[in-house]
């Protein structure tokens, strides 16, 4: 351990912090924590992450990627002795208006890339709810989402090539044609390699957007409203839901007036650069939210009263940190189809947790719901809540739905991945696992569940 530590110090100098003050800080993210890393690097270049992995594979040290700590799966927490690598200083933004790309290391903030881009009349689509806080390298990693991937698609139908350092130190790129290696380590949680640099492919901002927000008497209202504009062909660029709980929630935090009552709320965008379409499409929206039986149907009149319409579904997560100072915010996707009776069960499951406020709001335009449990870490049984969490993903995988749609598996999740996955399926990720990482150094203990023989 200290030849590990005093190598990386020789190779490194000041960019490794071994001080249990500042390890101390690297132990978590958003919902989980673990014990402090042995060491910290930060780094800043590909050939210092490279340096970093050459060493601990030799020493078969693990190794955690950490982006900005935003994650929700527990992915960037360490699980036993290792070596965290931090990206905080891998910041170069490099924008190219004439082939509408970003060229980013895994340290600049989501955000910051459309920022950049839109003094060329540009943008990058991908926007998780964390977008302002949130690193790409950590989006790469989970494959984010975010409100706008109904319409706009998620991370990996951006990246256009990677550059990363595998397992034992080689600095690698791929693009994404041939075997897409690329889109291997997309999604992988850090668990094959160690993302360094990548090229992401820009849009033009659309020249018009239009918002609509509708208030359900009944959940099944609001789920039957989002099966209809599906079937009309189609695809807002936004389409987001809460629940009764979420909207309880945002009115006690901010007191918008919004009506606690309901059992479901959307809110709708529609974009693109011919006004007359954008236009026939949220009157669209607006008809199917009508024909479901909303009985409020709001068009927003200009961008103010837009962004205000938006205010409460983008308060949601604030507000529900004001209740408890936890959450296991699950990430589950299901049909559009059965949005309502999926919606119905995860209900149903919460009436036997009466101490665990719980509240679902998310994607709906996908299927990619969002239900939250509170809890507090001092008072409440982690166990217990670790069985709530795993009746609600079932729900999931009963009616044909997936664990994760933007937050990863990370280790929160990783106990749910042998029954929602074919041990044929898993055997396979682990062959690729072991061809990648074959000292398991790689974020381990994360997303893979270890089988039984």
């Amino acid at each position: 351990m200290k030849a590990l530590l005093d190598s990386l110090k020789k190779a490194l100098g000041d960019k490794v912090r071994d001080k249990i003050t500042d390890t101390l800080l690297y132990r978590y993210d958003a919902i989980a924590q673990g014990p402090a890393p042995l060491a910290v690097v930060l780094a800043e270049t590909a050939r210092d992450v490279a340096t970093t992995l050459e060493l601990c594979s030799a020493a078969k040290m693990a190794v955690v990627p950490r982006g900005a700590s935003s994650g929700l799966s527990g992915g960037a927490v360490p699980v036993g002795d290792c070596i965290m690598i931090a990206t905080n200083r891998m910041t170069r933004l490099e924008i190219d208006p004439i082939k509408r790309i970003a060229r980013v290391q895994p340290g600049v903030i989501t955000d910051a890339i459309s920022a950049a881009a839109k003094k060329h009349g540009l943008y990058y689509p991908p926007d998780p709810a964390s977008s302002r806080q949130s690193t790409i390298g950590g989006n790469i990693a989970e494959n984010a989402g975010g409100p706008q991937c109904l319409k706009k698609g998620v991370t990996g139908d951006y990246v256009l090539e990677l550059e990363f350092v595998t397992a034992d130190g080689q600095i690698q790129r791929a693009d994404r044609s041939g075997i897409d290696l690329a889109g291997m380590i997309i999604g992988s949680e850090g668990t094959l390699a160690f993302v360094t640099d990548a090229v992401l492919k820009l849009e033009p901002l659309p020249k018009y957007t239009r918002t609509a927000f509708a208030v359900f008497n009944e959940l099944g209202q609001a789920g039957r409203a989002v099966a209809l504009i599906t079937a009309r062909g189609l695809t807002p660029a936004k389409l987001e839901l809460m629940d009764q709980n979420s909207i309880r929630a945002v009115e006690q935090f901010m007191n918008m007036g919004l009506p606690t009552d309901a059992e479901a709320i959307l809110v709708c965008d529609t974009d693109g650069d011919d006004a007359d379409i954008v236009n026939l499409e949220i009157e669209s929206v607006a008809e199917a939210f009508r024909e479901a039986n909303a009985r409020e149907v709001r068009l927003a009149a200009s961008p103010e009263e837009a962004a205000q319409l938006w205010k409460a579904r983008r308060s949601v997560s604030p507000a529900l940190g004001n209740i408890r100072p936890h959450r296991f915010n699950e990430d589950i996707v299901v049909p559009r189809s059965k949005l309502e009776p999926a919606m119905r069960e995860m209900q149903e499951i919460a009436k036997h947790y009466p101490h665990f406020p719980f509240a679902i709001f998310g994607h709906a335009g996908d299927g990619n719901l969002h239900p939250n449990i509170l809890f507090d870490r001092t008072k409440d049984s982690i166990e217990e809540v670790d069985h709530f969490a795993h009746e609600v993903a079932r729900v999931a995988i009963a009616h044909g739905g997936v664990l994760s749609g933007e937050h990863g598996i990370g280790m929160m999740k990783r106990g749910f991945m042998t029954e929602a996955t074919p041990r044929e399926t898993l055997e396979a990720w682990w062959r690729i696992k072991h061809a990648f990482d074959p000292n398991g150094i790689m974020n381990p203990k994360k997303v893979l569940p270890e089988l039984q023989p």
